[in-house]
């Protein structure tokens, strides 16, 4: 299942990724959410800024979902960001994983000028493999993403 979601940001691309890429920007993100364990990175791989970040979040899923995933589940966020180009615009490979779990999303993210600030897009698709009900679950799997990036963007746009 796809998933398309945009964001303005009341600040340059420059100011937008220097949080985004802060180790304790993402820290924070965390504590927002309400995750009892997280641990962060943010490391250079080449022209590449990798950030990487595993939590254990409760599980705000349909009880239909929890019966599989348990009370808690463990996410693994990973996101490549390449250089800005010219025009200041940067783009990301983003992978998330639910531990243990048949469940990911792979896709990319776009962060780039627009009038007097940035705007960030995320373009991904949400797979789950299980026979039968796992088209069921995708859905689900799209809002609790989703909510998350809300969070994490209005805690961002407040440190703006």
């Amino acid at each position: 299942m796809k998933i398309n979601k945009q964001y303005d940001y009341p600040a340059s691309t420059e100011q937008v990724f220097e949080l985004m890429a802060s180790k304790e920007f993402r820290e924070e993100c965390c504590v927002y959410q309400e995750s009892p364990e997280y641990t962060v990175e943010v490391t250079q791989e080449g022209d590449e800024t990798v950030i990487r970040v595993e939590r254990k979040e409760k599980n705000d899923l349909p009880d239909f979902v929890k019966k599989l995933t348990g009370e808690y589940v463990r996410v693994i966020q990973v996101e490549k960001w390449g250089p800005a180009d010219a025009s200041g615009t940067r783009t990301a490979k983003v992978f998330v994983d639910i531990v243990g779990q048949p469940a990911q999303m792979k896709g990319t993210s776009k962060l780039y000028a627009a009038g007097d600030g940035s705007v960030l897009e995320l373009n991904a698709e949400v797979k789950v493999a299980i026979p039968l009900i796992g088209r069921k679950i995708e859905p689900e799997i799209v809002k609790a993403i989703s909510a998350s990036l809300d969070k994490d963007v209005e805690l961002g746009t407040t440190k703006l």
